[in-house]
Order: structure tokens, then C-alpha cells, then sequence
């Protein structure tokens, strides 16, 4: 039974504000593998206000010190990649061949493919007279669906970090094992403080939390059209990219 009931914010594991718990069940068993807590309202604006303090010296980092930190990633993530792939297969019935083939390594995909783009990416552009200077948007909200917990998870943070973003992910609360154990990679690998916070939570509290807070600058969500829709109503008010 896996106990995950702590968030990450502002680079530490942090107990949620409201004693609230869900069981995640395995759905290739039909048994409860794990317990994780609920977050709020008030979780999400902790963590959206730990990447804000972040974003200031982390959106002036260079592109060697982000690359170093990416490849940090990868060796932390390689050296738990068993670990991650029994997690996915508890937490959303991925058979076992399917979660160290596929599931799994998307992750390691996306990492080196965001290194690789990070590597020549053209910051500045010169296009006739006019000079375009591509810089990070600021605070992202990231919330991400069930079935390639770890694929989505990273095609979203990957390219954040590689850009100087700082973020909040909330992933699906009925299959968060791989989420926790992604932070905790992050973290080994020596991401500073409040660049990537996790919440855990359902759309109606956290998700609408983030999608509407006014100190998140653009919201990334996969998942079903009716929560779509949500997360675009709720993010419209601030104009959120």
C-alpha cells in the first residue's frame, strides 16, 4: 500500500491544509493500492505562490544551466525507472510489459528530446527589422489525465523547465502514483525550490483553483471535453495563455 497523502511546495513535502483522503484504486485488481490526500482551494494558491516567488530567478537561468539540470533529470528518473513503471502499472492496470516498454519510457523521451530542442532553440530571432525575443511565459498550471500519466506529465514540465517556467501540476487524483514519484525525481536531481509544486485533487477544487487563480499565466490540460470546457471558462477572465 503506497501512503501518499503530502504535497510538494516550495521544495518540500508539505502536509495539505484540509485532513481530506482518497484511495486509489488498481483497476486490473479492483483493490485499493494507496491513499492520497485531497488538496484545496488554499493547497493550489500555496503552490501557485511558490512558483511566483520562484519564477524570478529561475526564468534568468542560462540555457547551459538548464540543459545540466534536464540531464540531472535523466539520471535520477533512469535510476527509478523501475519504480515508476510498477507505479503506473498499480495505478492505472498498464500491464507490466507495457509500463517498462511505453509507459515509462516516454519520460526519458521527452527528456532527451527537450534537451536536444533546448540545445539550438532560437531565444532571439531576427526577422527583417524587427527582433523577436521568445521568453518564458511565467507561472503554469498543469493538469493531466489518467491513461499516460507519465507521457503527459513530462510533455508538459519538460518544456517549461527548459524554458524557465516555474509550475503546478495537479495529475488525475484516480492515478497519481507516477506524479509523486516524478517530484521526488525532480527534487533529487536538484530542481530549485518552488519551480514544480504538486497538488493532488479533483477538478471542481484544485483544478478550478489553478485554472482561475490570477497569478497562474497559462493553463496545459488533457482530459475529457466537459472539463475542457471548465478549465477555459474559469482561465478566460485573466486571459490566461
Amino acid at each position: 500500500m503506497r501512503d501518499y497523502r503530502k504535497f510538494y511546495i516550495g521544495g518540500e513535502w508539505v502536509d495539505p491544509a484540509l485532513p481530506k483522503t482518497l484511495d486509489v484504486i488498481n483497476p486490473a485488481t479492483e483493490a485499493v493500492c494507496g491513499t492520497i490526500s485531497m488538496g484545496s482551494a488554499g493547497d493550489a494558491d500555496r503552490a501557485v505562490m511558490a512558483a511566483r516567488h520562484a519564477f524570478a530567478g529561475f526564468s534568468q537561468t542560462s540555457r547551459a544551466d538548464r540543459i545540466e539540470l534536464l540531464q540531472n533529470i535523466v539520471a535520477k528518473y533512469q535510476e527509478r525507472y523501475a519504480e515508476i513503471a510498477a507505479a503506473i502499472t498499480e495505478e492505472m492496470g498498464a500491464p507490466g510489459w507495457l509500463a517498462m516498454q511505453a509507459q515509462a519510457a516516454m519520460g526519458v523521451g521527452h527528456l532527451m528530446t527537450g534537451i536536444e530542442v533546448l540545445k539550438n532553440y532560437k531565444f532571439e530571432e531576427l526577422r527583417g527589422t524587427t527582433l523577436v525575443t521568445h521568453e518564458p511565459i511565467g507561472v503554469c498550471a498543469f493538469i493531466t489525465p489518467w491513461n499516460w500519466p507519465i507521457n503527459q506529465i513530462a510533455c508538459k514540465v519538460v518544456p517549461a523547465l527548459a524554458t524557465g517556467c516555474t509550475m503546478v501540476l495537479k495529475p488525475s487524483e484516480i492515478a497519481p502514483f507516477s506524479a509523486y514519484l516524478w517530484a521526488e525525481v525532480l527534487h533529487a536531481a536538484g530542481v530549485p525550490a518552488g519551480v514544480f509544486n504538486l497538488v493532488n485533487g479533483d477538478g471542481p477544487s484544485v483544478g478550478a483553483a489553478l485554472s482561475s487563480h490570477p497569478e497562474v499565466d497559462m493553463v496545459s490540460f488533457t482530459g475529457s471535453t466537459r472539463a475542457g470546457i471548465e478549465v477555459a471558462r474559469n482561465a478566460a477572465p485573466t486571459v490566461k495563455r
